[in-house]
């Protein structure tokens, strides 16, 4: 009868909690705070940015945790503090996992970069310094017989090793974004034809975009394939296009009005397989078409 005059339940009172989920919520306050110490304690001496951000989501759940163990939703049907709290924490933990996740990206691309950077110095640079540490020991073990011939080999060597330096500045400074990628692989052409042994007309696309690493890998596939031309093709003419297609493939071609030889019995040259191995770094297709008396053409297909 007197059932009217008794006080209402409040839902979120703690004399309403048992104790069982007191104590679970009291152990999970706790872990939450362990977490943030611990986590607190790390970035202080290591400062890694995943660590701060599960520093202030373990904050966010200790307080989420707190306010369930000193008011327990026992069948409240609203969205409490804590939950509140709960849900923020979760996002500040996406927020750092995100992060550390570009962070890592962006040190794979670090690390990828100082590969090809040591690439270039050992296929470049590495290989003339070699040839003048090599022509000087022999000028100094030389009787005196072929003196003149040796030091004509070293300064050769020398002014080989020094153009090399230059290319690879280009090349790598048009790759970090400092230079003009046209404008470096404009003035490795000029360096090259400065001596009016060939002549090298160059075509490039302004609506063609290329990735840093495309850029440095096809500046050295023009330099090896147009190298090839002046070593072995005898031509007076070569054409080089960095073009895109209807298809939206972007090619890069070097072709040449040399003697050309028969692709099906000679075999593929170190400079070939040069181009074809840093079209491969770049997902990229090699093609080679030629025929004696017809000049050579390679063409590289880029990805898209």
């Amino acid at each position: 009868m007197g059932s009217g005059l008794l006080p209402p339940i409040d839902p979120h009172s703690t004399n309403n909690a048992p104790p069982l989920l007191t104590g679970w919520l009291a152990a999970q306050a706790l872990l939450n705070l362990l977490a943030l110490v611990g986590f607190g304690l790390r970035f202080r001496t290591k400062h890694e940015d995943l660590d701060r951000w599960l520093a202030f989501g373990a904050t966010l759940m200790l307080f989420a945790s707190l306010h369930y163990l000193f008011t327990p939703p026992l069948g409240s049907d609203f969205v409490s503090q804590g939950d509140f709290l709960r849900v923020i924490a979760y996002g500040v933990l996406m927020v750092g996992a995100w992060r550390a996740i570009r962070y890592a990206e962006f040190g794979r691309a670090v690390a990828e970069e100082r590969a090809r950077v040591a690439r270039e110095i050992h296929d470049g640079l590495a290989q003339y310094l070699f040839a003048v540490a090599t022509h000087a020991t022999m000028l100094e073990n030389d009787d005196g017989t072929a003196r003149a011939e040796t030091i004509a080999n070293l300064k050769q060597a020398a002014a080989a090793a020094q153009q090399e330096a230059r290319f690879a500045v280009l090349a790598l400074s048009s790759a970090s974004g400092t230079a003009p990628f046209d404008a470096a692989l404009r003035r490795y052409i000029d360096f090259l034809t400065a001596d009016g042994e060939l002549d090298v007309e160059l075509d490039i696309d302004p609506a063609v975009r290329l990735a840093p690493d495309e850029q440095i890998e096809v500046f050295r596939i023009v330099q090896e394939g147009l190298a090839n031309v002046r070593k072995h093709a005898n031509a007076t003419r070569a054409e080089v296009t960095i073009g895109e297609r209807i298809n939206g493939e972007r090619v890069v071609s070097i072709r040449d009005d040399g003697e050309g030889f028969d692709g099906e019995t000679t075999a593929a040259g170190q400079g070939l397989k040069n181009i074809r191995a840093r079209a491969e770094t770049i997902d990229g297709g090699f093609s080679l078409r030629s025929r004696p008396g017809f000049g050579t053409a390679l063409e590289v297909v880029l990805r898209t």
